[in-house]
């Protein structure tokens, strides 16, 4: 499939949705981890976690790209929204009160709709295809979060049986690539990719939708 070439990529666009994803990420990574009670984390580790969350998948996918430094090393304002939004969980997240768990459910599924188009925003940029376009959108939505799994000492969510995180974020970049073949301008597809991953997401929740465990037998 041939996406449209990079020039059809606003300057402005990118910037934007990338920011609000890391800044969403952030938070929602921090207000995670203000509530994971295994390990009872204090305020550096609640910090640290939330700043992975919001920049990580981006750092994995600049890395893959090898265009130049990583975005959010590049540009120091993509760790200070990370900052502040770890900062905002971090002061403000036990005011929620017993609300915090709809909360961080409704900033995730946001954050992964804005990190997936995010991701296959910055590949198509690069010039690159229908499938790494849609292969790093997804990596963009689930990076952060992986890594903060990883760091915290447990098997990152993503890759075990439950929500369709992965899945969402796949069908979020999906439609917006799609929409970008058949000729829809990427500041109307843009918002259209982020909902569906966001109204997914949320969808999975509501409903139960979980995702099978593969079992040596089940082959």
């Amino acid at each position: 499939m041939i996406l449209p070439p990079p020039a059809a990529i606003t300057t402005s666009l990118f910037p934007l949705i990338d920011s609000t994803g890391v800044f969403v990420g952030a938070l929602g990574g921090a207000l995670a981890s203000r509530r994971d009670t295994r390990f009872n984390f204090d305020y550096v580790g609640i910090i640290g976690l939330g700043m992975i969350s919001g920049v990580g998948g981006g750092l994995a996918r600049d890395t893959l790209l090898q265009r130049g430094l990583p975005l959010a090393l590049a540009y120091p304002r993509y760790l200070y929204l990370a900052l502040f939004g770890a900062l905002a969980a971090l002061l403000f997240g036990s005011s929620v009160g017993p609300k915090m768990n709809r909360a961080i459910l409704v900033i995730d599924a946001l954050g992964l709709g804005f990190f997936a188009i995010a991701g296959a925003l910055r590949a198509q940029a690069a010039g690159l295809g229908f499938l790494p376009c849609l292969l790093l959108g997804v990596m963009t939505a689930v990076g952060g979060g992986s890594l903060r799994d990883v760091f915290s000492g447990r098997t990152p969510s993503v890759f075990e049986r439950g929500e369709p995180y992965a899945t969402a974020a796949a069908a979020s970049a999906t439609v917006f690539l799609l929409m970008l073949h058949f000729g829809v301008e990427a500041r109307v597809a843009s918002p259209i990719g982020v909902l569906v991953g966001f109204l997914m997401r949320l969808l999975s929740i509501r409903f139960g939708w979980r995702t099978r465990a593969v079992h040596s037998y089940d082959l």
